[in-house]
This record gives C-alpha cells, sequence and structure tokens, in this order.
C-alpha cells in the first residue's frame, strides 16, 4: 500500500470510529474478562508503530502490543484507530479500556489520566532532507515545520519561540510527514524512526534526523483511579520485559535492542 494509500484508509478508519466505538466503562479486570473484550485505543498513523494493513485491520508494534496485552488476559481485542488529539477524549469519555498510542509520558497529561510503567523507547527528532543545514534550533528561522498537533515536538518548538519559524500544524502524524514529502514543509518534527520509512517512499531525498529534540518513554494510558487495572498493567508489562516478549516487538518492527526501561 502507498503512503497515500495508508494515510486514506486510516482516514476512514478514524471516521469510522468516532461515531461506531461501544463504551467501555469496565473499570476493573473482571469487568473486562466479564466484557468479553479488551478494547484499546492504537495509533496508525505512524509506521512502524502503526498503520492500516491492507486488509483494513491496524497493524504494527503499538497494536500488535495490545493484542499481546488482551492475550495474557485471556479475551480479544477490538483495536480503536485514534490520533494525538482524539486519543485522551476517547479514553476520559469511556470509550477504550486504554491507550497505546505512541503516548509519551509527562507530568501535564499526568493531571489528566494515568501511565504505566515503560514498555517502549522513542525520541521527537526533526528530519529534513540531507541537503536542507538545519544543526540548531536558530536554523529553523524562516523555515516551514510540520509537527503533529499537540505533540512533544510541536510544544518543544512553541516554547522556543524562534524567530521567522512557520510552525505548520497538523491533526496527525501522516498528515505532517506528507506536508514534508509534498514540499509544502521543510523539516518535519515526528519520531526517530520515521526518517527509515519516509527514504523508503521518496528515495533519493536522503531524509535523516538532524536534530533531537527529546527523548521519552512510552506508557499505556488509563482512566485515573483504575487501580486494579494499573497494577494488572505494571506486573504485565514486567513480565512481558523478563519473558523477552517487548524485545521480540522491537525487534520484529525497529530492529533495535530494547534500552533499559525505568520503572516507577
Amino acid at each position: 500500500m502507498t503512503f497515500l494509500g495508508s494515510l486514506k484508509a486510516s482516514l476512514a478508519a478514524l471516521a469510522v470510529a468516532l461515531v461506531a466505538v461501544t463504551p467501555a466503562s469496565a473499570q476493573t479486570i473482571d469487568d473486562i474478562v466479564k466484557r468479553g473484550k479488551l478494547i484499546v485505543a492504537v495509533d496508525v498513523t505512524t509506521p512502524p508503530y502503526g498503520r492500516m494493513g491492507a486488509d483494513g485491520s491496524p497493524e504494527g508494534h503499538e497494536p500488535d502490543m495490545a493484542r499481546v496485552l488482551a492475550k495474557h488476559m485471556g479475551v480479544p481485542v477490538e483495536l480503536v484507530p485514534v490520533t494525538t488529539q482524539n486519543r485522551i477524549p476517547f479514553l476520559i469519555s469511556n470509550r477504550v479500556d486504554m491507550v497505546i498510542s505512541l503516548f509519551s509520558i509527562t507530568p501535564e497529561r499526568a493531571k489528566q489520566i494515568w501511565f504505566s510503567i515503560p514498555y517502549s523507547f522513542e525520541a521527537s527528532v526533526l528530519v529534513a532532507p540531507k541537503a536542507t543545514e538545519v544543526k540548531t534550533l536558530k536554523d529553523l528561522a524562516g523555515k516551514r515545520v510540520s509537527v503533529p498537533r499537540g505533540t512533544i515536538q510541536d510544544t518543544i518548538l512553541t516554547d522556543a519561540n524562534i524567530a521567522g519559524i512557520n510552525i505548520m500544524r497538523y491533526d496527525d502524524e501522516s498528515a505532517a510527514i506528507q506536508a514534508m514529502l509534498s514540499g509544502q514543509a521543510e523539516v518535519v518534527g515526528t519520531g526517530s524512526l520515521v526518517s527509515q520509512q519516509m527514504n523508503q517512499r521518496q528515495p533519493g531525498k536522503d531524509y535523516e534526523n538532524k536534530i533531537t529534540l527529546r527523548s521519552f518513554h512510552q506508557g499505556v494510558g488509563i482512566r485515573k483511579g483504575q487501580t486494579d487495572l494499573l497494577q494488572w498493567l505494571n506486573t504485565t508489562i514486567y513480565f512481558m520485559k523478563n519473558t523477552g516478549e517487548l524485545q521480540a516487538l522491537r525487534t520484529k518492527y525497529m530492529n533495535q535492542e530494547l534500552p533499559e526501561l525505568p520503572v516507577f
């Protein structure tokens, strides 16, 4: 599937999800098991973390993480595509049980939801063609930079107050990346692995990571107050680290060693 085809399929799935999501009011593990399925919001806009497959089902690191958790819980999983903008609203409005969607752990987000211990690691970076001179944030002056709205890269660039920068905000990762690929943007703020995908789709540009804005860990998001579910998640993620299941996902989708993951 082409990048544009994947994007269209992802957006179509998101449109369906907005109007056809089963309420997920379960508060405990017993509630979820009794209902007979685990409902998880996942990213489908940022390969290799998530995308819509040729069969119309979410595929990638985040959907597979959800599938493994459901396996350990002993129930089927229902995957609900979300964007960076609607993942928290979907969670706190009881449309899903949890969010596994490149969800970096921050104090600001922790005001609204609870996070599990980390299950993965990433970095927010600025990507541009090799020929584009970007070594410091000051080099972004006068440049068009696309970012997914409300993400860490959006926040960092906004707070940097760079003179003359044109921050182009999009509702999801795919749209921000497409702005770069189509020439609307000169730089894109995204994840550290995305440049590999961009080079596969547009050979010759030699896209590369220019600046690392921040490294972060990803956690599973749940509603505040769900102590039972949080304890189960932390225990299961710990177990998956020891059994090698987290490393297997990292190898399959990133071909990398999983770094040491902190606990809290």
